[in-house]
């Protein structure tokens, strides 16, 4: 069994099971060999107030799962919640397989996985943000 591997550069910092590790002065490599751990890359995660958009909404919930600060089975009904009312909007043929990724990813209970396929829609839901019109 590999497990996952952690590629973390001087200083970065990552969540394991709720706690902050922070690397020392040189790139390092982690193996993670304990299934199911929950890890988050701190300088991936997504900042409470920058909770701003649907798509960071359902990131969030993801990463409060990561964190140990949600629920599991409650998370898991909230990200699906979260990934139908996305797919209602988000209807072109990638953002449909990155939703299916990311819908089958957190039914089988791998929240990273189906966080990683939300946060590729980022930069797509910003340009269709970008692009409406602002009501005044």
């Amino acid at each position: 069994m590999s497990g996952l591997v952690l590629k973390l550069g001087p200083k970065e910092r990552v969540l394991v099971n709720g706690a902050v590790i922070e690397n020392g002065d040189r790139r390092s490599r982690l193996s993670i060999l304990t299934p199911n751990a929950n890890i988050l890359r701190l300088r991936d995660a997504i900042r409470p107030d920058e909770v701003n958009t649907p798509v960071r909404r359902v990131c969030y919930i993801a990463q409060l799962i990561l964190s140990g600060d949600a629920e599991l089975q409650e998370g898991k009904m909230q990200l699906l919640r979260g990934v139908e009312q996305l797919s209602q909007v988000l209807t072109d043929d990638d953002s449909r397989q990155l939703l299916e990724d990311a819908t089958d990813a957190f039914v089988e209970g791998e929240i990273y996985r189906g966080l990683k396929r939300l946060r590729s829609l980022l930069p797509r839901e910003e340009r269709l943000l970008a692009a409406q019109p602002r009501l005044s």
